[in-house]
């Protein structure tokens, strides 16, 4: 019993976790490469593509997408799609995708004269499942070296954390004040049971002793 509410806290607190690593924004520096428009038709892994662009038709399956391809400091490989997220999850509220688009373009830079930009995005990247991060901003910075601190993600991640602590901290004084002292009840009345059961097998078992001693 002990390992199944271990098994299953383990199983909660990971999904929470890779939840919130999709969903925070998280930062890249990088160089554009290039930047090109695809003909996206998402199937099975249409729970990572965002929606339409505002505006167009979301009824179509099917729709163009923009892609921003990048090489990282450390010289791999990443792309990111370029989507529009609205008013749906998570709440980024971005609109402004060809914008971004045009942006990413006039800072594409070539290896013997690099410009080094962050690339603000949320979500994975996965070649199994085609999946692409989302990005949502792109700014030039001076060098691969820029540190960045992820103000966003501090802040959330203490308000979440401070929330979690406020409810575990008022379950156990509801759970020290209402629900404990029903279990101790609960436990003395099974507790007397059993004496009254031990003390009544124990007349019989004398009753018997005494017809056998008679015998």
């Amino acid at each position: 019993m002990v390992y199944v509410k271990w098994v299953f806290i383990v199983l909660f607190w990971g999904c929470i976790a890779g939840f919130l690593h999709y969903t925070l924004p998280q930062h890249d520096i990088a160089r554009i490469t290039d930047t090109y428009e695809k003909r996206v038709d998402p199937g099975e892994n249409s729970l990572f593509w965002a929606q339409a662009d505002v505006g167009t038709d979301g009824t179509v399956v099917n729709r163009d997408v923009f892609f921003i391809q990048t090489r990282r400091a450390d010289n791999s490989v990443m792309v990111y799609r370029n989507e529009d997220t609205g008013w749906s999850w998570p709440p980024y509220f971005k609109f402004d995708t060809s914008n971004l688009q045009a942006e990413a373009n006039d800072l594409r830079s070539t290896s013997g004269s690099p410009q080094w930009v962050v690339i603000t995005h949320y979500g994975w990247r996965n070649e199994f499942y085609t999946i692409f991060p989302n990005a949502i901003s792109v700014r030039a910075v001076d060098g691969p070296d820029v540190r960045i601190i992820p103000w966003i993600n501090i802040v959330i991640l203490t308000l979440l954390v401070a929330f979690v602590w406020a409810i575990w901290v008022r379950w156990r004084r509801f759970r020290r004040r209402r629900i404990d002292p029903v279990l101790e009840d609960v436990g003395d009345s099974f507790e007397a049971a059993g004496d009254r059961m031990a003390e009544r097998r124990g007349r019989f078992n004398r009753w018997i002793d005494s017809w056998r001693s008679k015998s």
